[in-house]
C-alpha cells in the first residue's frame, strides 16, 4: 500500500497543497492551486509545479490525469491561478485532450469541494479573477446536477459543499452539504477509512451585521482539520490543519468556539494562514507598528494547539527581516515559538531546500509521526524519497 503524504508546492505567496492518501487508489485531495505563467515557461527558473503535481497523480482508464477532490479555500487569485489552463472544467463528455501527449492533457477534477458563503463574502471585497469565476461557474453546474440527479451523478460532476449558505439557499442540498463543526470522510462518491475532515469554517452567516462584516474583511476561508491515517491500523497518523487566508478575527472566534474542547484544533502539521501573515495573529499592522504591534492572545491560542513534534509550514516567499507582510518575520517568530514548545519545526516553501533552488516539500504520515522527505535527485520524480527529518509522535499522544 502507498503511504499517506502531504505535499506543499513552492508557489511563492500562494497555496497549492496535495494530500495523497495511503489507500489502494492513492486518492488525492488538492487544496488550492497557484500555477503562475512563468512556471509553464521551460526557459524560466520558476519551479514547474504543474509537472510536479502531475508526477503524483494517477490516470483513469482513458489515460486522463485526475484528482479525486479539489478544495478551493477561497477565490483569491493566488489560490486558483492556472485553474483553467491546467484543469478540465465542464462535463467529462466534453474533455478535449484525449489525443494529446500526457503532459498536455488537462487534469480531471472528479469532485469539487466548494463554499458558497466564502464566495459570497469574497465577492463583496473585490472583483473575482477569471479563474475564480470559472470555478464558481463549474460549482454552480455541479450543484444543479446534484440537486436534480444526486444519486445518478458520477466522477466529473460530483461536488461537496463546505458549510451552509445564507437564507436557506442550501436547505434542499443537504446530501452534499458538510456542516461546520462536523466531520466527514467521503470523497468522490465513496467513504474512506484513510481520512476524516473536520470542518471548522467558514463560520455560518450571522444576523449581527457587525460580525458578518468582520467575517467578510478577515478573509473568510474554508478551514479544515484533517485526520490522516498512516495505515489500516493507525487511523490517527497525523492531523493536518489548513485554513487558507483566514485572519485574526476568524482565529479569535475559533478559540472562542472551541476552547472548551480544543482537540478539534490540534495538529501535527499546519499550513501557516495567509502565507505567514501577521494579520492572522494581530489586528495591528506590522509595517506601521513593528514590534509595538499587539498580539491577539486568543488567535494565537487557536493556532497553538500543537501535538508533540508539530510542524508549521509557511507557503510563501523567503521570509526576510523587514516590514513585509506577508510573509512577516514577526509571524515567523511566533510560529517558531509555538513549535519550539513541542520540539517541532518551522519551514518555508520559498526556502526549501534552499532559496533559489526550491523543491516540493513532502511529508509522509507514519505510525510514529510525520517525516519530511527529500528528493533523491532533482527534477519531478516526486515518488523517490529518502527520509530527511523525522518528527516522532507516540501513537495516541497529544
Amino acid at each position: 500500500m502507498p503511504s499517506t503524504t502531504v505535499t506543499f508546492f513552492p508557489v511563492d505567496n500562494g497555496d497549492m497543497t496535495l494530500i495523497r492518501l495511503g489507500d489502494a487508489d492513492a486518492s488525492t485531495i488538492l487544496i488550492d492551486v497557484n500555477i503562475r505563467l512563468d512556471a509553464d515557461d521551460p526557459n524560466s527558473k520558476v519551479r514547474d509545479v504543474a509537472k510536479d503535481l502531475r508526477a503524483q497523480l494517477k490516470r483513469d482508464t482513458s489515460g486522463r490525469p485526475y484528482v479525486d477532490a479539489f478544495l478551493l479555500s477561497h477565490p483569491d487569485r493566488d489560490h486558483c491561478l492556472g485553474l483553467t489552463r491546467h484543469f478540465h472544467l465542464g462535463p467529462l463528455a466534453n474533455y478535449p485532450d484525449d489525443d494529446k501527449a500526457d503532459k498536455d492533457k488537462k487534469i480531471v477534477i472528479r469532485e469539487l469541494w466548494s463554499s458558497p458563503i466564502v464566495f459570497r463574502r469574497a465577492d463583496k471585497n473585490h472583483t473575482l479573477c477569471d479563474d475564480a469565476k470559472a470555478f464558481s461557474k463549474e460549482a454552480r453546474r455541479r450543484v444543479k446536477l446534484n440537486k436534480d440527479h444526486y444519486f445518478a451523478v458520477s466522477d466529473g460532476d460530483r461536488i461537496q459543499i463546505m458549510g451552509k449558505d445564507i437564507n436557506g439557499k442550501t436547505d434542499d442540498l443537504m446530501p452534499i452539504v458538510r456542516p461546520v463543526d462536523q466531520a466527514f470522510n467521503t470523497i468522490a462518491g465513496r467513504t474512506s477509512k484513510m481520512f476524516r475532515a473536520y470542518l471548522l469554517a467558514p463560520i455560518d452567516a450571522s444576523d449581527d451585521e457587525e460580525i458578518e462584516e468582520c467575517l467578510v474583511k478577515n478573509q473568510s476561508s474554508v478551514i479544515i482539520n484533517f485526520t490522516l491515517a498512516a495505515d489500516d491500523n493507525t487511523p490517527d497518523g497525523a492531523k493536518f490543519l489548513t485554513g487558507g487566508d483566514a485572519e485574526v478575527f476568524i482565529w479569535n472566534r475559533q478559540w472562542d468556539r472551541h476552547k472548551s474542547d480544543p482537540s478539534v484544533l490540534e495538529y501535527d502539521l499546519m499550513q501557516a494562514p495567509h502565507h505567514c501573515s501577521w494579520h492572522s495573529l494581530s489586528y495591528d499592522s506590522w509595517s506601521d507598528k513593528g514590534d509595538d504591534a499587539k498580539l491577539d492572545v486568543d488567535a494565537r491560542e487557536a493556532l497553538s494547539q500543537t501535538r508533540s513534534g508539530a510542524v508549521v509550514v509557511a507557503s510563501c516567499k523567503p521570509i526576510k527581516d523587514d516590514d513585509s507582510d506577508p510573509p512577516c518575520i514577526r509571524a515567523k517568530r511566533e510560529y517558531i515559538s509555538i513549535v519550539n514548545d513541542v520540539k517541532g519545526n518551522f519551514y518555508c516553501t520559498g526556502e526549501y531546500p534552499k532559496e533559489g533552488e526550491v523543491e516540493p516539500m513532502v511529508f509522509t504520515v507514519t505510525a510514529q509521526g510525520i517525516a519530511l522527505d527529500q528528493l533523491r535527485e532533482a527534477g519531478s520524480k516526486v515518488a523517490a524519497f529518502t527520509s530527511a527529518t523525522f518528527t516522532p509522535r507516540p501513537h495516541g499522544s497529544a
